[in-house]
């Protein structure tokens, strides 16, 4: 009986050194192959690629050891390792799901970007999760990622990160916004076209455009009165790219009635949308009460868009 024992515990040990010995193998496989990969060596240009693909193969088993090479210095080990998780696909996201615990910001934060490259609405929930990280890094990938899967589960959250206290978590937010097509979000946009950092207010005047137009322009009308100056160009610069009937009715009538910057920024979106001065603005805008500065802004507008119709003749 004892022997019995002793055989089935020396199986046992002999089968455990195995599987170890085995993952060893494994890894030192993956580990060399990453090299040639994530190589700028010229002697390995021509494998690069299908190294890349012979990883990719391999499936979801490499996924824990490429994760464990995130937190990596090298830019490009770390977008290999993002194009090899894309190139995995939906069976690389269980693991990376789990490795959003990770106690390595870092490699949270590039976890949750190549989770939005992979774009697995399955991981909406977990992203939400960390979207409240600690480490602003992660809370802009997580938001930016919720954005490239464009689930709406997620507008809670995404919403959210519009009031962050970083501009870069704000930026990635409002872009989000745009992919997503959150109509909830015009008010805030509108709030951000004021924002102190530059990325956040240009991201959320393009993500307005990407809104129901009618809409945005009726929000935008009152804006255009807003003491910050921001607001106020950027209102008038949106309603000119969109261009429509309301929204050039809402820039002429502010035109009208008003002064100072305000009437230059309403003159230089009607200018671009009526580039052909069909409504006959450009006559009525050049013969308005200007400074020389603002004169000079005014006719240089109107030539751009003069040139740009040339060019298309």
């Amino acid at each position: 009986m004892r022997n019995k024992f002793l055989l089935l515990t020396l199986l046992i040990i002999i089968s455990i050194v195995g599987n170890i010995s085995a993952q060893s193998s494994f890894k030192k496989q993956v580990d060399s192959l990453f090299v040639i990969a994530s190589s700028g060596e010229l002697k390995y240009r021509d494998l690069i690629k299908p190294t890349i693909e012979e990883l990719a193969e391999l499936g979801k088993d490499i996924v824990p050891i490429l994760v464990d090479k995130l937190d990596t210095k090298s830019a490009r080990e770390r977008l290999t390792i993002i194009n090899i998780f894309k190139k995995i696909g939906s069976d690389a996201v269980p693991y990376l799901i789990t490795s959003l615990k990770n106690p390595n910001g870092l490699i949270v934060q590039r976890v949750c970007w190549a989770i939005g490259d992979i774009k697995d609405s399955s991981a909406v929930d977990a992203l939400i999760g960390v979207t409240s990280h600690t480490r602003w890094q992660v809370r802009d990938q997580a938001v930016g990622a919720l954005g490239d899967i464009a689930d709406n589960k997620a507008d809670d959250a995404v919403l959210c990160a519009l009031h962050d206290s970083i501009g870069q978590v704000r930026k990635a937010a409002v872009v989000s916004v745009g992919k997503m097509r959150i109509i909830e979000s015009v008010s805030q946009l509108i709030h951000l076209l004021g924002d102190d950092f530059y990325g956040a207010r240009m991201s959320a005047a393009e993500a307005l455009l990407k809104l129901d137009s009618n809409y945005v322009a009726e929000s935008l009308a009152d804006s255009l009165k807003s003491t910050n100056t921001f607001v106020r160009s950027l209102g008038c610069f949106i309603l000119g790219e969109i261009a429509t009937d309301y929204a050039v009715d809402i820039l002429h009538r502010t035109f009208l009635n008003s002064t100072g910057d305000l009437k230059l920024h309403t003159s230089l979106a009607l200018i671009n949308a009526d580039p052909n001065d069909l409504c006959g603005y450009q006559n009525l805008i050049v013969n308005a009460d200007f400074d020389k500065f603002s004169m000079l802004k005014i006719k240089s507008a109107i030539s751009a868009v003069q040139d740009a119709d040339n060019s298309l003749k």
